[in-house]
């Protein structure tokens, strides 16, 4: 039975927040992309791909009855610590050390849901203490990578909560791409992404010496 036929189930989006291309920060992507590989979810639950589109993700925010964010987020933690924020803390948490521009957009988008009167009832944050985010084009570390599970899990019992118990899709199971169009391309699925990056000697990603070793010598000319 459908959200729309049935008013008493809740409309509940899991939001995946960061950027890809900076090593840890695309950890809340990652999630979605997990959550969707390895389970089977009811139509009320809506899986996306924030990325870093900031204000552009109210609409979204504003139809959903319980939110749920995956996010890499700077507490002052050990790198990979994972923690649970639940309610009205989850701004604030967000905002407690900026690592980038979308957790400044991100909170914009939760106070303009709450200036509308659309704020979901419920607000959860599943966020990780990141390790590395000096990376360009680089993935998760291994530490950050290896909480994926556990912040599943948290996710999990969420929405059990929330009555959208999710399945556990068989072994092999292929998931259809048409039931989550809020996903991104296929080509930046994780497994993808990491064997297709280029070596350090074709692609440096944290101060090419190659580079920094002509402006020296163009400076010293």
């Amino acid at each position: 039975m459908s959200a729309e036929l049935h008013p008493a189930v809740p409309k509940i989006l899991v939001l995946g927040i960061g950027n890809l291309l900076w090593a840890d920060e695309g950890f809340g992507v990652r999630c979605v992309e997990a959550l969707h590989q390895g389970w089977q979810l009811p139509p009320q639950v809506t899986l996306m791909d924030g990325g870093t589109q900031g204000l552009y993700l109210l609409p979204y925010v504003q139809e959903a009855d319980c939110l749920l964010v995956f996010d890499a987020v700077d507490y002052g933690d050990p790198p990979g610590t994972l923690r649970e924020v639940v309610g009205d803390q989850v701004p604030r948490f967000m905002g407690a050390k900026k690592m980038s521009l979308h957790q400044t957009g991100f909170q914009e988008v939760i106070a303009a849901a709450g200036f509308t009167g659309q704020l979901p009832r419920e607000l959860v944050l599943i966020g990780v203490q990141p390790e590395e985010l000096e990376d360009y084009g680089g993935s998760l570390r291994p530490l950050v990578k290896a909480r994926i599970p556990a912040a599943l899990e948290l996710a999990l019992q969420w929405l059990g909560r929330w009555g959208a118990q999710p399945q556990a899709r068989a072994p092999g199971e292929i998931p259809d791409g048409a039931a989550a169009p809020y996903l991104g391309d296929a080509a930046l699925a994780m497994d993808c992404y990491e064997a297709q990056r280029p070596d350090a000697l074709a692609a440096w990603r944290v101060g090419d010496p190659r580079f920094l070793n002509i402006r020296d010598q163009a400076e010293e000319s």
